[in-house]
């Protein structure tokens, strides 16, 4: 049996069309705002690159934005959005998340680009048909002969199998 763990990388900037992530791209960049402010004082840095390349602590950041956007998040019910099985459905639950800021600017929104990576519960991964993967929550406490509720997920970008472990 193998067991995986997928990983959805949302990435989110001033492109981003769908009301939660604009939303999420809002709250993040205003919070940016104002942590980076604390690391840029007295200095010309302004960008996210810049304060995590010349100022102390600045790899913070990202954490320091997360509480913003964590309830947005928790909105999901701990559904991984924008992946949908084979009859349109979101079924990939996630336990885990991760912000990453990817870039930054305290004076342009405009570069403001973060990535919410979202990592399912472990899953069993019973087959690949075609680009999808056919798979079903792993359950360690249930015997081979009971039925297994499965989903197809189709292999797309953004979309990886960040662990596996064969059992």
């Amino acid at each position: 049996m193998r067991i995986i763990t997928l990983c959805y990388r949302k990435v989110i900037d001033t492109n981003s069309t769908k009301p939660w992530d604009k939303l999420v791209f809002e709250s993040s960049h205003l919070e940016f705002k104002m942590q980076a402010q604390n690391f840029s004082q007295h200095t010309q840095f302004t960008s996210y690159a810049q304060l995590v390349n010349n100022i102390p602590g600045a790899h913070q950041l990202s954490a320091r934005v997360l509480p913003a956007i964590s309830g947005y998040i928790h909105q999901l019910n701990n559904v991984v959005p924008d992946i949908l099985n084979n009859v349109g459905i979101r079924s990939l639950r996630f336990d885990n998340y991760q912000l990453e800021i990817i870039n930054s600017d305290i004076n342009n929104k405009a570069r403001h680009q973060i990535a919410i990576n979202f990592y399912t519960q472990p899953l069993v991964w019973h087959d690949s048909i075609g680009e999808y993967l056919l798979l079903s929550t792993y359950q360690p406490d249930t015997t081979a002969d009971n039925e297994t509720i499965t989903n197809l997920i189709q292999v797309q970008p953004y979309l990886n199998i960040c662990s596996l472990k064969t059992i």
